[in-house]
């Protein structure tokens, strides 16, 4: 008498666990991936690399998104704006490098 008790209970005990795993896979699945940055400070030369890290762009981006992006990224850290003169700096720093400006080390800091 107690058989059937039992296997209905850990048929249902079964099911509501294979639910909340479902459940918790598509919340995992749907979940935004955070974007992993750059982990270390500026280099004293500055690459080409290091400036399409900074303004978010490829080493090999084309003049008008190098331009797009370094707007977008000076209107979010422009001095007048309660920016850094530093980081605005290497910001035209970078700009500079991957238009093929300058050499790097152009910093004024």
């Amino acid at each position: 008498m107690s058989t059937p008790l039992v296997v209905g209970t850990t048929i249902g005990a079964a099911a509501l666990g294979a639910r909340y795993l479902i459940r918790a896979w598509q919340t995992f699945k749907a979940a935004p991936r955070v974007r992993k940055f750059y982990p270390g400070g500026f280099d004293r030369d500055m690459t080409r690399r290091e400036a399409a890290l900074i303004l978010g762009v490829r080493e090999s981006a084309v003049l008008q998104k190098i331009k797009e992006a370094h707007r977008r990224v000076m209107v979010a850290n422009h001095p007048d704006a309660g920016g850094s003169h530093y980081l605005a700096s290497k910001i035209n720093e970078a700009k500079d490098v991957l238009l093929g400006k300058t050499k790097g080390a152009n910093s004024a800091f």
